[in-house]
C-alpha cells in the first residue's frame, strides 16, 4: 500500500471535532474582523473632512480667474479648500468629535440591550442581521460624498443606527466561541482570537486610506460591502453549538448530583488531589471559581433548580451582575476601553498634525499601533495563563501604559522613527489589557460556577462588560475632540488619568487581600460559598 501524501496525514492527524472548532475560530476572527473594518474609516477621513485652508495668493486666483478655469485643489463645494461641508470651519475637532460620540453612545447603550436579547434569538440570525444593517449604514456614510449631502444631522443619524446595529457582533461571537472552547489555555486562545480588532483595524485603515485623497466616499461603501458579504456567510456557515453537528462539548462537570425533591444538591469535588493541600490564590476562588484547576473546594455546595427547565433560562440582568468580578472588571474595562477608543478615532489625525502627513500616509502609519495591539493581546493571554491571574496581568500592563503613553507625547515630536517604535509598544500595552478583559475574563465570568454551565448567560455578561467598556470608549473620542483645540498634550494627560482611574477604581482585582467572597444568588441559583482554607 502506498504511503499517504504529507498533506492528507496531517489531515486526518487531527479529529472531526478539532476541524469543526478550528472552522468557527476562523469564522468568528472574520466576522468581527469585519465590524472593526467598518468602524476604522471615520478616523481615516477626518484629515480629508477638513483640511488646512489652501493660501491662494491674489495674482494667483486672478491668473486662474483671466484663463477661466478653477484651482484644481479647490473644492466645488467650498468657497475655500477647507474640506467637506460643515466641517470646514473653525470648530471641525468639536464636529468630528460628535460624530465619534453619535458612534459610541449609541453602542454603548444599545450594547445592554443586545446581550439580553442576543441570548433569546439564534446568534446565526441575530448577528446576520447586525452584519447586514451595519454594511448597509456603513455605506450610508459614503453615499453623502456621491450625493452631495452637507447636512450634519444626516451624518449623525448614520452614525447613531450604524452604532446600534454593530452591538449585535460582540455578544453574538464570544458566546459562540465560548461554546466550542472550554477553560483549558484559554487566555492564550481568545487572546489570539482577538487579534481580529488589530486586524479589522489594519485592513479598515489600508482600505479607507486608498480612496481618502481621491473619493472619500468609496472609503465607507467598500468596508459597508464586506461587512454585507460576510453577514450572507454568516447566514451559510455560523454553528452555534458543537451538539448542533453531534461534537463532543468541552464542558465537563466533576460532580456527583442527589435528587432531593424538587432541587438537586451537588456536592463539587475536587479535581486535583495533588493540589488538596496547597493554599489556592483568592484572586482565582472568588472571581474566577469555575476555573477548573482546584479552585472549587468539597465544601462549596451549590443548589440548583430541578429539572423543570428554568436551569437554562436566560440570566437576568441583576442576576450577572452578583457574579463576583463583573462589575469590577467592567468599571476597568471603561477606563482601559477610553484609552483605547481615543487613539482607534484620533490617531491618524494626530499624525497628520504632529507628522505633516497627509491622510493616507497617517493612517497607513496609524496601523503600527493595531500591530503592537495584537502582540500585546497574546502576550496578556499567554501570562495570564501561565500565572493563573488575569486580573494582576491587566494591572500590570495598565500600570505600565501610563508613562509610555507621557513618553509617547513627548518623543513622537522628535520625528518619524520615535513616532513608529512608541507606536508599537503604546498599541501592546494599552490594547492589552482591554484585548483580555473583552474576551477571556468575560468567557470566564459567563460561565461562572454559580451559572452551572447556562451557556445563556455569556450573552448577558458580556454585554455588560463591553457595553460599560463603550461608555468609557464613547466619552474617550469625544473628550479629545473638545480638549485637543487646547494642544495634544492635554489629550495624553487626559489619557494618562484615564489609565491611572482603571487601576484606582478597581482595587479587588489585583490586590487579593481586599477579595472577600459572599453568597451569591442568581435568578434561582444559590451557592453558598464557605470560609476557604487549605
Amino acid at each position: 500500500m502506498a504511503r499517504l501524501p504529507a498533506g492528507i496525514r496531517f489531515i486526518i492527524s487531527f479529529s472531526r471535532d478539532q476541524w469543526y472548532r478550528a472552522f468557527i475560530f476562523i469564522l468568528t476572527f472574520l466576522l468581527y474582523a469585519s465590524f472593526h473594518l467598518s468602524r476604522k474609516p471615520i478616523s481615516i477621513v477626518k484629515g480629508e473632512l477638513h483640511k488646512y485652508c489652501t493660501a491662494w495668493d491674489e495674482a494667483n486666483v486672478r491668473f486662474s480667474s483671466k484663463a477661466g478655469s478653477v484651482a484644481p485643489d479647490q473644492l466645488a463645494d467650498n468657497e475655500t479648500d477647507c474640506g467637506w461641508a460643515p466641517f470646514d470651519k473653525s470648530n471641525y475637532q468639536q464636529l468630528l468629535g460628535a460624530l465619534d460620540y453619535s458612534f459610541l453612545c449609541a453602542y454603548a447603550v444599545g450594547m445592554y440591550l443586545s446581550g439580553i436579547i442576543g441570548e433569546r434569538l439564534p446568534i446565526r440570525y441575530y448577528l446576520t442581521f447586525g452584519m447586514l444593517a451595519s454594511g448597509a449604514f456603513t455605506a450610508l456614510f459614503g453615499l453623502g460624498y456621491f450625493y452631495n449631502i452637507h447636512s450634519f444631522g444626516f451624518y449623525v443619524v448614520t452614525q447613531v443606527i450604524n452604532g446600534l446595529v454593530q452591538t449585535t457582533g460582540w455578544p453574538s461571537v464570544v458566546t459562540c466561541l465560548g461554546n466550542w472552547f472550554g477553560k483549558g489555555r484559554r487566555g492564550l486562545i481568545m487572546g489570539v482570537w482577538n487579534s481580529h480588532t488589530s486586524v479589522g483595524n489594519i485592513l479598515g485603515s489600508l482600505i479607507a486610506g486608498y480612496w481618502v485623497s481621491t473619493c472619500w466616499g468609496l472609503s465607507f461603501v467598500v468596508p459597508g460591502a464586506i461587512v454585507a458579504a460576510m453577514g450572507i456567510v454568516c447566514f451559510l456557515f455560523l454553528i452555534e453549538h458543537p451538539k448542533d453537528v453531534r461534537c463532543s462539548s468541552t464542558l465537563v462537570t466533576h460532580s456527583k448530583a442527589y435528587e432531593n425533591g424538587t432541587n438537586r444538591l451537588r456536592l463539587q469535588k475536587q479535581i486535583l488531589k495533588s493540589e488538596k493541600n496547597r493554599p489556592l490564590d483568592p484572586e482565582m476562588q472568588c472571581l474566577l471559581l469555575s476555573d477548573g484547576k482546584g479552585s472549587v473546594h468539597a465544601n462549596h455546595m451549590v443548589i440548583l433548580p430541578g429539572d423543570s427547565g428554568s436551569a437554562t433560562a436566560a440570566i437576568s440582568f441583576t442576576g450577572a451582575l452578583k457574579i463576583p468580578g463583573v462589575i469590577e472588571f467592567s468599571l476597568c474595562l471603561l477606563f482601559a476601553k477610553l484609552v483605547s477608543y481615543t487613539f482607534l478615532f484620533w490617531l491618524p489625525l494626530y499624525i497628520t498634525n504632529v507628522d505633516h502627513l497627509d491622510a493616507k500616509k497617517a493612517g497607513e502609519l496609524s496601523t503600527l499601533f493595531d500591530v503592537g495591539g495584537i502582540f500585546g493581546g497574546i502576550l496578556a493571554g499567554v501570562i495570564s495563563d501561565r500565572l493563573e491571574k488575569r486580573a494582576t496581568t491587566c494591572g500590570l500592563m495598565l500600570l505600565l501604559a501610563a508613562p509610555t503613553l507621557y513618553i509617547f507625547s513627548t518623543i513622537s515630536k522628535m520625528g518619524l522613527e520615535a513616532t513608529v517604535a512608541m507606536l508599537l509598544l503604546s498599541g501592546a500595552l494599552v490594547s492589552g489589557p482591554y484585548a483580555l478583559i473583552t474576551t477571556a475574563v468575560s468567557a470566564d465570568l459567563g460561565t461562572h460556577k454559580s451559572l452551572k454551565g447556562n451557556a445563556h448567560a455569556l450573552s448577558t455578561v458580556t454585554a455588560i462588560i463591553d457595553g460599560t467598556g463603550s461608555v468609557g470608549a464613547a466619552l474617550g473620542p469625544l473628550l479629545a475632540g473638545l480638549i485637543s483645540p487646547s494642544g495634544w498634550s492635554n489629550v495624553f494627560y487626559m489619557l494618562m488619568f484615564a489609565d491611572a482611574c482603571a487601576l484606582l477604581v478597581s482595587p479587588r482585582l489585583f490586590h487579593p487581600s481586599h477579595l472577600q467572597c459572599a453568597s451569591l444568588h442568581c435568578g434561582q441559583t444559590l451557592v453558598e460559598l464557605s470560609p476557604m482554607h487549605s
